[in-house]
């Protein structure tokens, strides 16, 4: 069966974002889980906005969320329903994030990635991944034996075989 254009569009993105979910977890950090409940996420969670289907010019995008801890989460929101204003919680929650938006970025840009901070307001903490590496290009934890350029560019002669 041939793919349309806008099932390629889709079969490129979840494949951007399978490899972003790859590499965070090969870093060790742990990956949400497609479709987990959001009370239990914590961690990198990596999801394909699909800004196209409200706004037709909108490219979708691959983009990583660190998720705190549940409780650090519900003690945010707590305060922020209560208007209490910058409380503990939240700055950390706030700082936790940022730390981790950067971890995130300094961990796929090693691995070949392109990747900055989103430039949406309304989500600062979030990560923005562009590009992957270039195809063909072997992840440094893949096995060595798969078929695949290795991460420095082509095995010398004497080494393949």
């Amino acid at each position: 069966m041939e793919e349309t254009g806008d099932e390629g569009v889709q079969a490129t993105f979840e494949r951007l974002a399978r490899r972003v979910r790859d590499e965070l977890a090969a870093a060790g950090l742990p990956v949400v889980a497609n479709d987990l409940a959001p009370e239990l996420a914590v961690g990198a969670e990596v999801q394909i906005d699909w800004l196209n289907r409200v706004f037709p010019d909108a490219e979708p995008e691959v983009v990583v969320t660190w998720r705190v801890g549940p409780q650090l989460r519900r003690n945010v929101m707590e305060d922020a329903r209560q208007r209490r204003g910058v409380t503990a919680a939240i700055r950390q929650s706030g700082e936790v994030q940022a730390a981790m938006a950067g971890a995130v970025i300094a961990i796929l840009s090693a691995a070949g990635f392109t990747a900055r901070d989103h430039e949406n307001d309304m989500s600062q903490f979030d990560v923005q991944v562009l590009a992957g590496p270039e195809p063909g290009r072997r992840p440094a934890w893949a096995f060595p034996d798969e078929n695949l350029t290795p991460p420095a560019g082509p095995r010398p002669a004497d080494e393949q075989a």
